[in-house]
């Protein structure tokens, strides 16, 4: 069985309206092809792991440092990856018609958590990956704090039976730095890890210790894709023989 039958596919053939039209596919290819020849050249980017990405619908949560982590993000795969945007900048029907075509989906602000969350899990059934962040926004340091990451992207993995690929980011705070507003020249190196697999259901539901321990495993997988990849782009040395 394929891992797009495995992962979140059971609800039958993906409904239409997920499907690009080609002018669609053709603007999001030749955008973000636009936006990888600048990262490749000012950032020197390079990415290990792409084989450890599904074929199928899944949860890419990446370490976040710096504002082109989401960029970085966007190129790693060839896939159209899907991510959250409040739901006011779709109030321009130009910007969101662009925002739609380059993944982007609105999401109400002050709503409940669990809006969100159904919104990102109504994403994945249609079989498109989708992007969060598990530390929600960006944060600092050079290790994961286990309080800040967030068991959001666990609790959708694990409602929509979809794997989670954890990215460790290294080099993205030196090509960006809080309060800079230009890029500067850097090396950034992007691991991809393998992918997590969803907990069993349990009549039909997905235990909150069994999400806590997801979040668990992300954390630690994160952690050391980070520190990898940190490692990579010479943001820290190597470990001791």
């Amino acid at each position: 069985m394929s891992k797009e039958a495995t992962y979140g596919s059971q609800q039958g053939e993906t409904p239409a309206r997920s499907r690009q039209s080609w002018p669609g596919r053709l603007f999001y290819r030749c955008f973000w092809v636009v936006v990888y020849v600048p990262i490749k050249l000012l950032f020197r980017l390079r990415v290990e792991g792409t084989e450890n990405l599904p074929d199928g619908p899944f949860i890419l949560s990446a370490v976040h440092r710096s504002f082109v982590d989401t960029p970085i993000v966007g190129v790693i795969t060839g896939k159209r990856l899907r991510f959250m945007g409040k739901e006011s900048l779709w109030n321009s029907r130009l910007l969101g018609t662009f925002l739609t075509v380059m993944g982007g989906f609105p999401v109400e602000r002050g709503s409940a958590d669990r809006t969100a969350l159904r919104a990102a899990g109504d994403v994945l059934a249609l079989g498109e990956p989708l992007v969060m962040f598990p530390e929600g926004t960006r944060q600092h340091g050079p290790r994961l704090d286990r309080k800040l990451v967030l068991d959001g992207p666990a609790f959708v993995a694990a409602r929509a039976g979809v794997p989670i690929v954890p990215v460790g980011l290294g080099g993205t705070p030196s090509a960006l730095p809080v309060g800079a507003k230009i890029p500067r020249p850097a090396k950034v190196v992007a691991i991809i890890g393998e992918p997590i697999a969803p907990p069993a259901k349990v009549d039909g539901k997905v235990p909150r210790r069994a999400v806590r321990e997801l979040s668990e495993v992300l954390y630690r997988e994160l952690n050391d894709l980070f520190i990898e990849a940190r490692v990579a782009a010479g943001d820290e040395p190597p470990p001791a023989d």
